[in-house]
């Protein structure tokens, strides 16, 4: 390789110039075979510099840092990754994935379940409207609601969401110690308001769905929705998949607010501890649409994230 590159422009007394592939091909019938490509691939890398890919790593490292710090440490090695291409910062998956691991940084882990959903008597109750599509195509199509539960020193404290499916706000939010229906119909109500203060007052053809407990399958809940032009639509019972995007709302909630601002002492005090619940209830409009603006992929090509929703739609109340 040394002798290649000092003496590519040589030139003989006779005026024959030597070149790279002259002496590519005399070093080949000495039995000193060199691919063009090897050549070409070095001379690269010598002229760039050995230092370049760990300085390209030492700069992603403190990126990784500063925005999982940035996230009170809960952020996974997939929300990390999109936070970063979301800045400018174009790193692949995988590199942050080993990176984070090399740290040692991690994401928030769930723990464990507590049973929430129990099914009233038997009786008519509203079809499944939704059949585990929650990709509406717009604002005010679909809501999705459920409750979950906090662990406190003065014992159980629920929690109920509703949630628009379309940009995955919350739009609703109530704290309570009994899984009763006011719970869960205070949450609708100031749903209903949050969109009421955005000049949304017609609800027609809006879908509410839930799963089949008993809090929702109330009559006082039933005769909001219908008074409100609210369709009422239910998953199956004991299938958290027919109500996914809000298990998943759940699970985020205790995950990275709960568990890790704790320990909880009483449902006052987490009412006090409003601003972070509110960051997490309503954060940035960047971050609470991660999920769809992942990057996607086609045949190899990085193709442009979609454009971000309406400006009313993701204002925060």
């Amino acid at each position: 390789m040394q002798f290649i590159t000092a003496h590519p422009d040589r030139v003989t007394v006779d005026g024959l110039w030597w070149g790279v592939e002259p002496i590519r091909a005399v070093l080949a019938s000495q039995g000193i075979p060199i691919a063009a490509g090897t050549y070409y691939a070095a001379r690269a890398a010598a002229r760039v510099g050995p230092m370049s890919a760990a300085l390209r790593e030492a700069e992603l490292i403190d990126h990784i840092r500063r925005v999982h710090a940035a996230h009170f440490g809960v952020y996974g090695a997939r929300k990390v990754w999109l936070s970063l291409n979301r800045e400018g910062v174009p790193v692949a998956r995988c590199t942050v994935e080993r990176l984070m691991g090399q740290l040692g940084l991690v994401g928030a882990l769930r723990g464990k379940v507590k049973r929430t959903t129990i099914a009233g008597p038997a009786a008519d109750r509203p079809g499944d409207l939704v059949r585990r599509r929650f990709d509406p195509a717009a604002p005010n199509r679909l809501w999705v609601a459920d409750f979950t539960y906090v662990s406190a020193w003065s014992g159980w404290v629920y929690v109920a969401f509703v949630i628009d499916a379309y940009s995955r706000r919350i739009l609703g939010w109530r704290c309570s110690t009994a899984m009763t229906t006011p719970l869960v119909l205070d949450a609708v109500e100031q749903a209903i308001w949050t969109r009421a203060q955005a000049g949304v007052s017609d609800l027609a053809g809006l879908v509410h769905h839930s799963d089949r407990g008993s809090q929702y399958g109330a009559l006082a809940m039933t005769d909001r929705l219908l008074s409100a032009g609210i369709d009422p639509s239910v998953g199956a019972t004991g299938s958290s998949y027919d109500n996914a995007l809000a298990e998943t709302i759940n699970g985020l909630y205790k995950t990275e607010l709960i568990t890790r601002r704790g320990p909880w002492k009483s449902l006052e005090q987490g009412r006090d501890r409003d601003p972070g619940v509110g960051r997490l209830v309503q954060p940035p409009p960047a971050q609470r649409l991660l999920r769809r603006h992942a990057p996607r992929r086609a045949r190899g090509r990085l193709l442009p994230s979609p454009p971000d929703p309406a400006p009313a739609e993701v204002s925060t109340v």
